[in-house]
């Protein structure tokens, strides 16, 4: 299975097309929406996971997309923790959708998958130390 986070941005004049819709209609791909700020005859985006059976389907589902007027993208940051401010108290571990923050029994320490995180943003703002931040693809930390 591929599976990739992407950023689509909307121009106005096509968000009011299910064109998210159409990659499971037409490629046969999976999509999860991790995030989206999108309003009819607006500008908008949308954070998503989409997964296929392989990678050339993919291919052409984002093709789709681009030919459509979405501008395509990839998230241009990444989670990290702060090992020396997490108090492991597993707030982040209970609003993570991916498990990617779990606690390691019996430590009770508080563990960051980075391979399982969608980068959701969740545990950033969860997060009463603000152990979770992001950087950005160059490493300068964002929060």
């Amino acid at each position: 299975m591929y599976s990739k986070i992407l950023i689509l941005n909307f121009p106005a004049e096509i968000t009011q097309k299910a064109l998210v819709c159409q990659l499971t209609k037409k490629f046969d791909l999976l999509f999860n929406i991790l995030r989206a700020n999108i309003s009819n005859k607006k500008e908008g985006y949308m954070v998503i996971e989409i997964s296929s059976a392989s990678k050339a389907a993919f291919n052409k589902g984002v093709t789709f997309l681009k030919d459509q007027g979405v501008t395509v993208s990839s998230p241009e940051h990444q989670i990290f923790k702060n090992e020396e401010i997490c108090t492991h108290c597993g707030a982040c571990t209970a609003i993570c959708p991916t498990e990617a923050l779990y606690i390691k029994r019996p430590e009770m320490e508080v563990i960051f998958d980075k391979d399982k995180c969608t980068v959701c943003e969740l545990c950033i703002v969860t997060c009463p130390t603000r152990a979770m931040g992001l950087f950005t693809s160059d490493s300068q930390k964002v929060i």
